[in-house]
């Protein structure tokens, strides 16, 4: 009789040949970009927690359907070769963040009214898209994510954005710190608090759209959220929130793969579900464990 620790042993060993076969570099290139990914959804994750914006983030990341939809129909329906969805996906994500970034700074209207616009709106126009389609079009590999169908060109793609995030965050890291703990006294000091802010979101909608294939449409929000949360209750300062939001990123991230590819279930959902479960447990830890004042 096989015991639960064999069985998982036994996975383990079957996923790290799976890694090392010649005939199945989807494996290679799902984990290659499992760990480049990690870098920039822990850096600007941690910005994301800090500045509680992730409600922001998380309408960027719904409207991103909207130009999923059109680049396939422009490319499909149209003949608009050279216009995919990755290309509609990039529009739509930075358009939102400019709105939302003008609504947030100037705008009367009420903010979470027009993140629950645009939140709606950019998934009906996807859908509206999607069924004018021609051919059959499974709008569930963008929803939902799927990065065992991660290509050589995808991995540079999130490269790039490492090298964006990594250099823009670098030069400008005081410049982040200071708009999201006080805007206000940054701005007094001459900080152009509004341009940066709008630069923050534009990263942010990068970050989700090329990541977007990691775990999809729907949980990528949780992926950029959570493991920044775990980090937040045991770094000292942002440097080291940082740090550890990308190490349990990549934890998440290769569990989750060898997981799904042991149990052939979906790797975006059992990676998002492996990140919830350690939330809870260090979030339950953190109650039960920290000491109470008298």
């Amino acid at each position: 009789m096989t015991t639960p620790a064999a069985a998982r042993g036994t996975a383990m060993i079957e996923f790290l040949a799976a890694l090392t076969d010649p005939d199945l570099p989807f494996v290679r290139y799902a984990v290659i970009t499992g760990i480049l990914a990690s870098i920039p959804f822990g850096i600007i994750g941690t910005y994301v927690v800090v500045r509680r914006i992730s409600y922001i983030a998380g309408a960027i990341s719904h409207c991103i359907l909207g130009g999923v939809g059109a680049g396939l129909y422009l490319q499909n329906a149209q003949g608009v070769s050279w216009f995919g969805p990755l290309h509609g996906a990039i529009v739509v994500a930075l358009l939102a963040a400019v709105v939302l970034s003008l609504v947030s700074l100037f705008a009367k209207q009420r903010e979470d009214s027009v993140i629950g616009a645009l939140w709606a709106a950019g998934m009906g126009i996807g859908l509206l898209f999607l069924a004018k389609t021609p051919g059959y079009v499974d709008p569930m590999s963008y929803l939902f994510g799927n990065i065992l169908l991660i290509t050589q060109s995808d991995i540079y793609l999130v490269l790039l954005l490492d090298i964006l995030v990594v250099g823009t965050i670098g030069i400008f890291y005081n410049t982040f710190l200071a708009i999201c703990f006080d805007e206000e006294y940054a701005g007094l000091r001459g900080v152009h608090t509004h341009w940066f802010y709008l630069v923050l979101l534009c990263l942010t909608a990068l970050t989700i759209v090329l990541l977007v294939r990691v775990v999809g449409i729907v949980m990528v929000i949780a992926l950029l959220t959570l493991p920044a949360a775990i980090a937040g209750n045991f770094a000292r300062s942002v440097r080291q929130m940082m740090v550890l939001a990308i190490l349990l990123c990549t934890i998440f991230i290769l569990a989750g793969l060898s997981t799904s590819y042991s149990l052939d279930l979906p790797s975006g959902p059992v990676i998002i579900v492996i990140a919830a479960a350690v939330y809870l447990l260090v979030a339950l830890g953190m109650k039960f464990l920290r000491p109470r004042s008298i």
